[in-house]
């Protein structure tokens, strides 16, 4: 049985002639704007990135009680910790790790793709990795996302090394890298299944005790991750059938919703396809082998199957979806991908697909970078112009308060439905049960005594169905002792919409 690695490197059939001169600069221009992308954006954060920030302000002893009450591994907290420690917690400080993530993801996309697929087939990888929107995002986000991609990447060139030269070293780097990607997501586990199987099935012993290794490492941590398997999960969410997820995930690999997402999707998914099935013939036909090619084989197989059991697994054990999650098996993705335009042998073809991908890329990644991610800002501005000491802010849902407490005033009082508790964090832990439990009247009048003659500052939004009503609700009891006026609306426009009541004492 052949795998990746043992395939020839695959080099252009025909020569590109007066193109060649072009390629360094077009690539190098691709790669200084995906650069430029990773960079910026010009989003307040919304709840999971303020959230983070949040988590990995906290004393490092505090991490695993703070993470076990999240419901996440702990590396990219520590790592965020660290580095927020040596250059601040603001927005583009602590998005700059991810933005560093991001180039180191670039780079080891080369190296991956450089086996299978050739030089020219690596540098096609790398400007389909850093032109595309989705890199893009997770460049721009104070999450876990780009550190897995990067580690995914890098695991991609470790076990390729591993298979052709199963050196203590090199099994090593498999095993460091399966340690870290199962302390930095745990949709990790999903890959390492998929992969620990083709290598019982293949007889790759010493690759598959590597990765045993690392899995075992893990151990120190098992405690916590079983705390949060039973009381944390995806309150959030209800699980889906897998079919839609899969869906969307590649339409999340093509930018979303959006119509350049749509057009993007519409070139990427027959590019892959072709990645995995297509044989150049000549310069005019392309070949399919519905075994797959077998440079390409491996990779389709890996990637989609960690796709279908992680979807599948996840909806068998009542979790919600959420396509970042599938940046697991993005790396697989743009290495079918690159695969797929070398399948294209006249360069002029090539490069006319490419500047599609490159281009509507772009777009999208222009999308992500002006456009703003959470309405905080707007509530957080009238907080800071009028909100004054003795008033209190009240959160319902308490998800709303990490983003909007990071752009409002110092100094105030800050309560969160449904346990008094301050904005900065939200405990995941049995939610929808304590939810369920919590008595709305008991909260209101518990507000109403510590705001005394002061002004109620009420933040709110729609889209949240865990708490079924009650903050409308509260909405309500507070609107029948106090004038009610309505200061930032919800907009549909933002993906996470807080508004901003202010309730105050009717005149006497």
């Amino acid at each position: 049985m052949t795998l990746v690695s043992d395939a020839p490197a695959r080099e252009p059939v025909e020569h590109e002639g007066p193109l060649r001169r072009f390629y360094p600069a077009a690539i190098a221009i691709v790669v200084l704007a995906g650069a430029a992308f990773f960079s910026w954006t010009r989003s307040d954060m919304w709840l999971d990135e303020a959230l983070s920030v949040n988590i990995a302000r906290l004393p490092l002893g505090d991490l695993p009680d703070a993470l076990e009450r999240d419901g996440a591994p702990p590396l990219y907290y520590v790592l965020l910790h660290v580095w927020t420690g040596l250059f601040g917690s603001g927005d583009v400080a602590a998005r700059s790790l991810s933005a560093l993530f991001a180039a180191g993801a670039v780079v080891a996309t080369w190296f991956a793709a450089r086996r299978p697929a050739g030089t020219r087939g690596a540098w096609i990888a790398v400007v389909v990795m850093a032109a595309n929107p989705f890199t893009i995002r997770y460049a721009t986000e104070a999450r876990m996302y780009m550190l897995e991609i990067l580690l995914v990447a890098c695991g991609i060139l470790a076990v390729l090394r591993a298979i052709e030269r199963p050196t203590v070293g090199r099994l090593a780097v498999v095993t460091l890298i399966a340690t870290l990607l199962v302390y930095t997501q745990y949709w990790a586990f999903y890959l390492v299944g998929v992969v620990g199987l083709v290598f019982l099935i293949v007889k790759q012993w010493r690759v598959f005790a590597a990765m045993a290794v690392g899995v075992v490492l893990f151990a120190p941590w098992v405690p916590i991750f079983l705390s949060q398997r039973a009381h944390t999960g995806t309150p959030w969410g209800d699980p889906v059938l897998p079919g839609l997820p899969i869906g969307e995930t590649f339409l999340e690999f093509g930018g979303g919703e959006e119509q350049e997402g749509w057009l993007l999707l519409l070139i990427l998914v027959p590019l892959m396809l072709l990645g995995v099935f297509g044989r150049a013939v000549d310069s005019r036909r392309v070949e399919l082998d519905i075994h797959g090619a077998p440079e390409a084989r491996w990779t389709a197989l890996v990637g989609g199957a960690t796709l279908v059991v992680g979807v599948t697994l996840s909806y068998l054990a009542g979790q919600a979806f959420e396509p970042r999650y599938s940046a697991i098996v993005f790396p697989f993705f743009v290495l079918l991908v690159a695969r797929g335009v070398t399948t294209f042998v006249d360069a002029r073809v090539q490069v006319a697909v490419l500047v599609l991908v490159v281009a509507l890329g772009w777009l999208g990644g222009a999308r992500n970078v002006t456009e703003q991610r959470t309405q905080a800002g707007a509530v957080g501005a009238v907080l800071v112009a009028e909100a004054q000491p003795g008033d209190v802010v009240v959160y319902c849902p308490d998800q709303l308060g990490p983003a909007v407490e990071r752009v409002g005033p110092a100094g105030l009082l800050q309560l969160t439905y449904p346990d008094l508790a301050g904005p900065e964090l939200v405990d995941w832990v049995d939610y929808q049960e304590r939810l369920d439990a919590a008595d709305p009247d008991a909260f209101v009048d518990e507000v109403f005594a510590r705001a005394g003659d002061h002004r109620i500052w009420y933040v709110t939004g729609p889209g949240y169905p865990n708490h079924h009503g009650v903050c409308e609700a509260i909405t309500d009891r507070f609107s029948a002792s106090r004038e009610r006026v309505e200061r930032v609306i919800p907009e549909e426009k933002f993906f996470e919409k807080p508004g901003l009541i202010e309730f105050r004492l009717p005149p006497t």
